[in-house]
């Protein structure tokens, strides 16, 4: 069992090279949103850029995706006609997927789930596109929930599935809320193996397995538990799979950074911490 610390970190953050061009350390796509939540793929995107991503691009509905382009200029947002996304959506999304994936000479991945909502069309248009794709993807939310109703779709997929405890339930229809950190560990192991993904379920100790291998990561802090932190943490696990790193490394890289920036901001904020203080404390995560 391994034990996360500061070192994998160092095996990904190294000096860039001086002829590195835009899209060698990543572009993700980021999908979520609906007419009620439009945050949660902002925050996504903002942690992807703290974490090194080169460029991210965010797919959602109309109200969503107008929102979050006036958030700041960084962020580049492609509306989707409607409140939220349908079949008549599917081409769209692939397409700008494949676009991604060739401008990026392959080095793009997705984070699709965060405020999609769980209307049947939804979740329905979440499993064709997941179907379809071929890129890393970080499935969180309710892209879990629409994963639920089929999961032998994610075997042997480059997904990083990333679940709390309910949403584990959701996915692997089993209640592990109650048990021990070993009856956990054994669990997240298991259903990983079986499902032939990765899974990082997360906690106050994040336990990562990709079947074989189980990882925990401790650490954080309980002010962390506040709204938006886990679109923080899918938003580094994406850039991370863009950056080229395979989803067990990238689960068990991001959790640590999340973590660690996680205490950071408490130092400083404690019952005032929000996402976006996660987001800011990444880069200083970073300088260690």
């Amino acid at each position: 069992m391994i034990e996360i610390t500061k070192d994998i970190l160092k095996n990904i953050y190294k000096e860039r090279p001086k002829d590195s061009k835009k899209y060698d350390f990543g572009l993700l796509v980021v999908i979520g949103g609906s007419e009620f939540y439009s945050g949660s793929p902002a925050l996504s995107a903002m942690a992807a850029f703290k974490s090194g991503i080169d460029m991210v691009r965010i797919i959602a509905p109309k109200r969503a995706a107008d929102i979050i382009a006036s958030f700041s200029p960084n962020l580049a947002a492609y509306p989707l006609e409607g409140s939220h996304l349908t079949k008549k959506h599917l081409a769209t999304l692939i397409s700008m997927t494949e676009s991604a994936k060739a401008v990026a000479r392959g080095n793009a991945a997705v984070v699709i789930g965060g405020g999609m909502g769980r209307t049947e069309a939804t979740q329905e248009v979440i499993l064709d596109y997941l179907e379809q794709i071929q890129v890393p993807v970080v499935a969180d939310a309710d892209a879990i929930h629409a994963l639920g109703k089929k999961p032998e779709m994610i075997a042997k997929k480059p997904f990083l599935i990333t679940p709390q405890t309910y949403e584990f339930f959701v996915l692997t229809k089993r209640e592990i809320y109650q048990l021990s950190e070993e009856e956990k560990i054994k669990a997240v192991q298991e259903e990983a193996a079986r499902l032939e993904t990765t899974i990082l379920l997360k906690g106050p100790i994040d336990i990562i397995s990709d079947g074989k291998e189980v990882a925990l990561s401790r650490g954080g802090s309980p002010y962390m538990a506040k709204g938006g932190s886990g679109d923080v943490l899918a938003g580094i696990c994406g850039a991370l799979l863009a950056r080229g790193c395979g989803p067990f490394e990238t689960a068990c890289a991001a959790s640590f950074l999340n973590k660690r920036a996680g205490e950071i901001a408490t130092q400083k904020l404690k019952e005032g911490l929000t996402a976006t203080d996660l987001i800011e404390a990444i880069p200083e995560v970073l300088k260690l």
